[in-house]
């Protein structure tokens, strides 16, 4: 019996860095979220911009190729600080707050287009806007260590 006393101790021990993640306020991980929703979503489309490219029959394969790069590379912003957001890491903020900037004219434009792009530009301002105001809300500044009282130093 002494032998499942001391499996009854560690477990207590265990289960603290497990809960450590959790700690950041659902805002937050909801901003990472729909951050790295919007960062998946220019991969893909660069992703298949890059498949029409090569292996379909655009106008322009040069420029579909050159399009299809630079959306992956302009996804991995968004990407990389939904990761940050995740984590909890202060820097974060900026890089997701300068995607959701980038992403309202793009929503115009998609709005503007007509036809199905309507929803698209609607579906992306929305997100653009709830990130943003979930990344200035108090709650999330403070979990991230941002804040009149971090200015200071």
């Amino acid at each position: 019996m002494s032998k499942k006393q001391p499996a009854k101790a560690a477990a207590p021990t265990a289960a603290p860095a497990a809960e450590s993640p959790a700690a950041l306020p659902g805002r937050l991980t909801a901003a990472a979220v729909l951050t790295a929703l919007e960062g998946l979503a220019l991969a893909g489309l660069g992703v298949y911009m890059l498949f029409v490219g090569i292996a379909g029959d655009p106008d322009s394969p040069q420029q579909a190729e050159t399009g299809g790069i630079t959306l992956l590379a302009l996804a991995a912003l968004p990407l990389i600080a939904a990761r940050g957001l995740r984590l909890g890491r202060r820097w974060s903020r900026g890089p997701a707050l300068i995607t959701q900037l980038m992403a309202l004219p793009v929503a115009w434009t998609l709005y503007t287009t007509g036809g199905a792009m309507i929803a698209a530009g609607a579906a992306l301002a929305l997100a653009a806007v709830a990130v943003a105001a979930l990344l200035v809300n108090p709650t999330a500044t403070e979990a991230l260590g941002i804040g009149p009282g971090e200015q200071a130093r």
